[in-house]
């Protein structure tokens, strides 16, 4: 066996040749006998130099170690379980329509609010500067791919020892500039940057899923304190009849044509009336004071846009659902999960990388000196050293393997986040479907309601001023049409608030960031 064999077996790394390619191998292996063996002296460090400038440049564009991405092939149900009702559809919404669905509810005022949230919402502020932060924590692992530079200076005074030396002081001053740059030739630092990129679109995600919620938020609270307003009016509308009720049975018992049941009868119910009207109104102020928090401002300064009674908005037109495919692509938690999956597979390759040796150039450059005079001058004090050099821990008792055994099983409790992120989102937008068609049905079961009320109590009031029926009859279907009244408004506002939740769920709102 010659010498340069014995040395091939001696050296050769089995786990380093799998990452580069058949024509670099030459040159790892001269390389290496040049640096790791020191029982072999060398006397042309410009052939060193060279070799290992060789090796670098031959490993440098080799494929970084570690498990390469690939998004998840996730498979999604054709269609949706939930029967759609009928204003909605299948097709594809625009991304105009999705980006602004508001605008959809002819609501100028919502969408003057909506707009407003999207700059000022603290929440959402707080968001954007994470994602300035990933953009930063990007920046600070792509400098690591670049040379390092550091300048420093010294001035000491030195006396030695008059037992073990000659007790005389000596000066000594330096200037000196140290550089060096890691090679990255097994791709940790470009897997790092990897990560850092996915952490930055994981985080620009986030910021998407906190304006969905966002908006779809001050949708919710405008809607409700407009179903408030509705059913306000529906109370005060109910009192002015009860009261002309009141008024009659008041007169008629002066007249001796009926008792005085009827008048304390009318009395209750009237009572019974104006006390919801407080609740109502507590209810009213809080939406309205939610709203102007969620817009970044202190409650009570929206209540001048606010306070004038408003109709519920009312979607117009046919509502575009879209195939279950496309959440994958238009909800922005979706994506943050699948951000994080890459961010956590690109540290995989970081870890890796730790197991194989790491080449560094460095270089020293400087003025030395033990007088201040003489160190200006520059051919007699300077000093310089530059060189090649390499790094290789040989044993750590397994801490580099458990630690890629770590961040594979962090990888995979990703890629599990991953898919709940997608069932999750499956499961909103089934209950939200189901929701808004419910409501639907609802609603319109409470418009016969009301028309079959307000003709009870038509027929009622006639019947007791003819004296052909009681006036509990007139009570009854009275208490009967301010509850159906009530009811549809709380319909129409659950119609209007379950569209909006199906807007969420389908991640409409994003791309106004």
């Amino acid at each position: 066996m010659d010498e340069n064999t014995s040395w091939s077996k001696r050296f050769s790394c089995p786990k380093i040749y799998p990452l580069i390619d058949r024509h670099t191998k030459q040159v790892y292996t001269s390389t290496m006998k040049l640096i790791i063996a020191p029982h072999r002296p060398f006397h042309n460090f410009k052939l060193m130099f060279l070799s290992f400038m060789t090796l670098c440049i031959g490993l440098f564009g080799c494929a970084a170690v570690g498990p390469d991405y690939v998004p998840p092939e996730i498979q999604v149900p054709d269609v949706w379980h939930t029967g759609l009702a009928e204003d909605l559809s299948l097709q594809s919404a625009s991304p105009e329509t999705l980006a602004r669905w508001w605008t959809t509810l002819n609501d100028p005022v919502l969408s003057s609010l909506m707009d407003r949230a999207a700059v000022n919402n603290p929440d959402l502020r707080k968001s954007l500067l994470r994602v300035r932060e990933a953009r930063a924590r990007r920046g600070i692992s792509e400098a690591s791919r670049f040379p390092t530079l550091d300048a420093s200076a010294a001035a000491a005074v030195r006396r030695s020892s008059e037992s073990a030396g000659t007790g005389n002081e000596t000066e000594s001053y330096s200037i000196q500039f140290d550089a060096g740059w890691e090679i990255d030739i097994f791709g940790g630092v470009r897997r790092g940057i990897e990560a850092s990129e996915a952490d930055m679109g994981a985080a620009q995600s986030d910021l998407q899923d906190v304006l969905v919620s966002l908006l779809a938020e001050v949708a919710l609270n405008y809607i409700e304190a407009r179903t408030y307003q509705v059913r306000l009016d529906v109370t005060h509308t109910n009192i002015l009849a009860q009261t002309e009720i009141l008024t009659l049975n008041q007169e008629r018992f002066q007249a001796g044509l009926i008792n005085e049941l009827p008048v304390r009868q009318a009395q209750y119910n009237l009572e019974n009336s104006r006390s919801q009207i407080p609740a109502l109104r507590t209810g009213l102020e809080a939406s309205m004071n939610r709203l102007a928090v969620l817009l970044g401002e202190y409650p009570g300064v929206l209540h001048s846009e606010i306070v004038a009674p408003r109709p519920i908005p009312v979607a117009s037109g046919s509502i575009a659902v879209g195939m279950p495919m496309e959440i994958l692509r238009n909800r922005p938690d979706i994506r943050r999960a699948e951000r994080n999956l890459a961010a956590q597979t690109a540290r995989i390759g970081v870890a890796v990388a730790d197991l194989y040796p790491k080449f560094r150039l460095t270089g020293v450059f400087g003025l030395e000196s033990l007088s201040v005079g003489d160190i200006l001058v520059p051919a007699d004090s300077r000093i310089w050293q530059v060189g090649p050099g390499m790094n290789w821990r040989l044993f750590d008792g397994g801490a580099i393997r458990r630690n890629i055994e770590v961040q594979t099983l962090l990888q995979e409790q990703a890629l599990i986040d991953y898919e709940s992120t997608i069932l999750l989102a499956m499961e909103e937008v089934e209950n939200a479907l189901t929701a808004f068609s419910e409501a639907l049905n609802r609603r319109q079961s409470l418009l016969y309601a009301v028309e079959s009320a307000n003709r009870a109590v038509i027929l009622a009031r006639d019947l007791f001023t003819a004296g052909l029926a009681d006036f509990s009859n007139v009570l009854d279907a009275q208490k009967s049409l301010l509850s159906f009244q009530n009811e549809l408004a709380v319909s129409d506002g659950a119609v209007t608030s379950n569209l909006v939740r199906l807007y969420k769920a389908l991640g409409g709102g994003w791309e106004t960031v």
